[in-house]
C-alpha cells in the first residue's frame, strides 16, 4: 500500500474535492505534510499521496465535516488509533459492510459473535479481508494472515506495523516489522502485497466514521 501513489490531480478527481480544500486542509492540519509527495514527471515536479492512505483520511474529512469544525477534527485525526473508539460487534460489522459476510464467517470466532470489538481486532479482520478482496491471497494464506496478526500485532503497540507477503517457489510467507524497516529479499523472492497498520487505519477510520 505505501508503494501505490496517486497523483494530485487523480486525487482531485477522485474524490470530488478541490485545491484549495486540499491546501486548506493542510495548513489546517487535517493531511500530514508528509504526505504530499515531490517527484519528477516527464512533465515536471508533480504531487503525489499515498494511495489508501489519503482517500482514506479525505474520506473521513468528508463524513466529518459538517459535524466538526476543521480544529475539532484535526485534533480528532492526530488520535493514535488505540485510542479510536467504536465498539462494534461481528454481526454491525457485517451490517454496515465493513468486513465482508464471508471473511466474519471464516475468522469471526462463536464466542466473540455479540462482543464489541476493538479498534485493533477489527482492523485484523479487515486486513485478511482486503487482501482477499484483490485476489492476492488464498484463504489458507489469510487463516496464517489473520493468526499472525492477532498474535502479533499487539506487540507493535502505537508505533504501528508493516506486514510484507512475499513467495518464493510456490511457498508463501509473512513477515512483519516497523514502519519504515525496508527487508530485504533473497534472489527469486516475489514481494506480493506490502501492508501498513497507518494505512489500514486511515482506510477503516473512513468506513467506521
Amino acid at each position: 500500500m505505501e508503494d501505490d501513489l496517486i497523483s494530485k490531480k487523480e486525487l482531485l478527481d477522485e474524490t470530488g474535492i478541490s485545491y484549495g480544500q486540499l491546501y486548506r486542509w493542510k495548513r489546517k492540519q487535517l493531511i500530514p505534510e508528509e504526505w504530499f509527495i515531490r517527484k519528477s514527471t516527464f512533465t515536471g515536479q508533480e504531487t503525489f499521496f499515498p494511495r489508501a492512505r489519503i482517500l482514506g483520511r479525505v474520506q473521513h474529512i468528508l463524513q466529518k465535516k459538517d459535524d466538526l469544525s476543521l480544529d475539532e477534527l484535526a485534533g480528532k485525526l492526530s488520535e493514535p488509533a488505540s485510542l479510536y473508539r467504536v465498539g462494534l460487534t461481528l454481526s454491525q460489522l457485517r451490517e454496515r459492510n465493513i468486513v465482508s459476510s464471508i471473511s466474519l464467517e471464516r475468522f469471526g470466532r462463536p464466542e466473540i459473535a455479540e462482543i464489541q470489538l476493538t479498534f485493533e481486532q477489527i482492523l485484523n479482520l479487515f486486513a485478511a479481508d482486503w487482501l482477499l478482496s484483490k485476489g492476492e491471497l488464498n484463504w489458507e494464506e489469510a487463516d496464517r494472515l489473520y493468526q499472525k496478526l492477532e498474535a502479533h500485532a499487539p506487540g507493535y503497540g502505537e508505533k504501528g506495523w508493516e506486514l510484507f507477503f512475499v513467495r518464493k517457489m510456490g511457498v508463501s510467507f509473512f513477515m512483519m516489522a516497523l514502519p519504515g524497516a525496508g527487508l530485504a529479499f533473497d534472489e527469486g523472492v516475489r514481494l506480493v502485497s506490502r501492508l501498513s497498520s497507518a494505512d489500514l487505519a486511515e482506510q477503516l477510520k473512513g468506513r467506521l466514521s
